[in-house]
């Protein structure tokens, strides 16, 4: 886990950065990644070994499902957090990049993450018509905004950037 408080003088795209903080998928979905690979060598050997004339479609049907589950996970790893004086910046992945301006947000408050309201982690719909970006079931942070529907993400220090972005959406 990164957590940085930002100099502010440091700046990005000439706004000044207040803070970032990048929370990696949880460990759980990295053991359950590693299991799937596992049975899937266990049953290439298998299979290579009871029926070998299928080894080679079955070595490349499987290459192609690992390959596949390797990119999806490097693609959703982590989720970084970047705030500055005038948006949050959250990203999970290449194609999933939110940017909302603090003048939008009507509120931000901290909330738990949980299973029965997103049913699994990664970029969720929750029960409440929420949408999520969800790396754990822990802390994360509900932004409500003028258009739209709430959106949370997870953080490991929800109360920190609620008071950041309740200050400066003022």
């Amino acid at each position: 886990m990164v957590i940085k408080m930002i100099d502010k003088n440091i700046t990005k795209n000439n706004e000044n950065l207040l803070y970032i903080e990048y929370i990696p998928l949880a460990k759980f979905v990295k053991i359950l990644i590693s299991l799937v690979f596992l049975f899937s060598i266990f049953m290439v050997i298998t299979i290579s070994a009871l029926i070998p004339q299928v080894m080679i479609p079955i070595l490349i049907i499987s290459g192609g499902l690992c390959f596949f589950i390797l990119l999806v996970y490097l693609n959703y790893r982590g989720l970084q957090i970047t705030l500055t004086r005038n948006q949050i910046e959250v990203k999970y992945g290449i194609f999933n990049h939110k940017i909302i301006l603090l003048k939008k947000i009507m509120s931000c408050e901290t909330t738990k993450a949980t299973f029965k309201k997103y049913g699994g982690v990664g970029i969720r719909l929750g029960s409440d018509g929420s949408r999520a970006y969800n790396t754990d079931f822990g802390d994360a942070i509900k932004l409500t905004y003028q258009n739209g529907r709430p959106f949370i993400f997870s953080t490991r220090n929800p109360q920190k950037i609620c008071n950041l972005i309740n200050e400066l959406s003022k």
